[in-house]
């Protein structure tokens, strides 16, 4: 159960990194730079599920490989979350075509690298977590 807390806690934080990332590539005209319409407003309703769902992927951190290569493990990781955000979220429910592509050709740039905050950020936070893992 510990480990459980310690992934899904993980997962958390790699959210609240992946969002603020987002966000102030929004606000500073990162993405606008690239042409690609990815600018939130850091607002609790556009944060608090990110952070969630964040945890939620989080979970696949248990899973038993490459637990000494955690920067490896959380790259790979992130291309899950990746995947389901461009070929799933964006076609299905947000109906920005296929890979988000009506936001910028390079979103799926974008997408694949604020992911890898995510899981870069989540595996760091597991292995510098007190609990042993």
């Amino acid at each position: 159960m510990n480990k459980l807390l310690v992934v899904f806690a993980a997962g958390c934080f790699g959210g609240l990194m992946n969002s603020l990332t987002v966000w102030l590539f929004g606000k500073y005209g990162i993405s606008s730079m690239l042409d690609v319409s990815i600018a939130p407003a850091l607002t609790a309703a556009w944060l608090y599920p990110r952070i969630v769902w964040g945890g939620i992927w989080g979970i696949l951190f248990i899973l038993p490989f490459l637990n000494e290569r955690w920067l490896l493990k959380g790259l790979l990781l992130s291309l899950a979350p990746t995947a389901v955000q461009l070929f799933y979220i964006f076609p299905e429910v947000a109906h920005k075509g296929l890979a988000g592509m009506a936001l910028g050709m390079l979103t799926p740039l974008l997408v694949v690298f604020f992911n890898a905050v995510w899981g870069i950020m989540a595996a760091y936070a597991i292995k510098v977590s007190p609990e042993s893992y």
